[in-house]
């Protein structure tokens, strides 16, 4: 299947923007969990940039951010890993209602948003 490289990468980095933006909304007018689920969608989709960058085919259909960085080939420091790992535990609550535990306080969903604002930055820097 021919695809258009440049229009997928465009397509999945503006994706994250404005999961991005959505997310930040979210947590701002306390809808923690939502606001956490978009954080996750937010990595998820500059990871697919990526994995089409790489990889020159559409990105795989899944949601697990550490599978997404092995498949586009990146680079990670271990905490920046360990925070993609971390961060699953949103995309399957938001998911799956019945798996649904307390979220996070305020105070640490802010520290995720900012978290997951520095790598959407660093990752779409990196296309």
């Amino acid at each position: 299947m021919d695809i258009d490289i440049p229009k997928q990468v465009e397509y999945w980095r503006s994706g994250a923007l404005d999961s991005l933006e959505a997310a930040e909304i979210l947590i701002d007018k306390d809808k923690r969990l939502e606001g956490l689920f978009f954080c996750h969608l937010a990595i998820e989709k500059a990871l697919k940039a990526h994995a089409v960058k790489g990889t020159r085919d559409v990105p795989p259909r899944t949601h697990n951010l550490q599978r997404l960085v092995s498949v586009a080939r990146l680079d990670l420091k271990d905490s920046q890993f360990d925070f993609m790992g971390n961060m699953m535990e949103f995309q399957i609550e938001g998911r799956y209602p019945d798996m649904v535990s307390k979220p996070p306080d305020k105070r640490a969903c802010q520290r995720y948003l900012k978290k997951t604002k520095d790598m959407v930055e660093w990752l779409n820097g990196l296309l």
